[in-house]
């Protein structure tokens, strides 16, 4: 489907990611615009992108003149703005729709900030943090939410290949990103099997594949 989105996106960036899966699962073009998060310092807090994004964070879709901000705010907005049923990022039914929600803001909302860049740059400025402990840190909130989720989706009569039901939609899309977070700080993932089986599923498909830090054109 031929769009006028842009996406500012930076390769390892998890919430960039689930963006651009989202993206994928729509069937949407968009034309990639990197921010390096570390370069001069992070091009994220540069004059020029802050005044596309006054929280200097990535991602932030362009849509036409229109700038939407937050990860799920845009996954919204690309299901309400493109909303063919066979592509739904949530489901029908309310629901249906806050389990998906609930399981999104898991990631979103209760693992991921804990372990954004700039919050391990203030524990390595502020506390002395190093590698190991940044990591440790990392692994330590990482498992405490997929702990939460694993049980979230074990034995729920709503689960099914993916997160809700036999279609990928919004809680894989943040599901994914996490998961390679987590295999990127070395957390065993042997106590989350469902997760790990829905993650592995997720790969199979061409939508996130191609939304892959590694298959980016800014990755190194």
């Amino acid at each position: 489907m031929a769009t006028d989105l842009v996406l500012y996106s930076y390769w390892r960036s998890s919430a960039a990611y689930r963006v651009r899966i989202a993206l994928n699962l729509k069937g949407l073009s968009y034309e990639t615009r990197p921010v390096h998060l570390l370069r001069d310092g992070g091009e994220q807090h540069a004059e020029g992108y802050r005044m596309i994004n006054p929280q200097e964070l990535i991602p932030c879709l362009l849509d036409g003149d229109r700038v939407i901000t937050q990860s799920l705010a845009i996954m919204e907005y690309l299901d309400e703005m493109y909303p063919e049923p066979e592509t739904a990022l949530l489901p029908v039914d309310a629901r249906s729709r806050a389990q998906v929600r609930a399981l999104a803001m898991a990631v979103t909302c209760d693992i991921h900030p804990l372990g954004n860049l700039r919050v391990l740059q203030q524990l390595e400025a502020q506390f002395g943090a190093g590698e190991e402990q940044r990591a440790t840190w990392s692994r330590h909130w990482i498992a405490t939410g997929f702990k939460a989720m694993e049980a979230m989706l074990t034995d729920n009569a709503a689960t099914g290949r993916y997160c809700h039901g036999e279609t990928p939609g919004m809680a894989d899309a943040c599901l994914v990103p996490q998961v390679y977070n987590a295999l990127r700080w070395k957390l065993p993932m042997e106590n989350y099997p469902t997760l790990w089986r829905i993650y592995q599923a997720c790969n199979e498909l061409d939508a996130f594949r191609l939304a892959a830090p590694e298959g980016q054109p800014d990755a190194p």
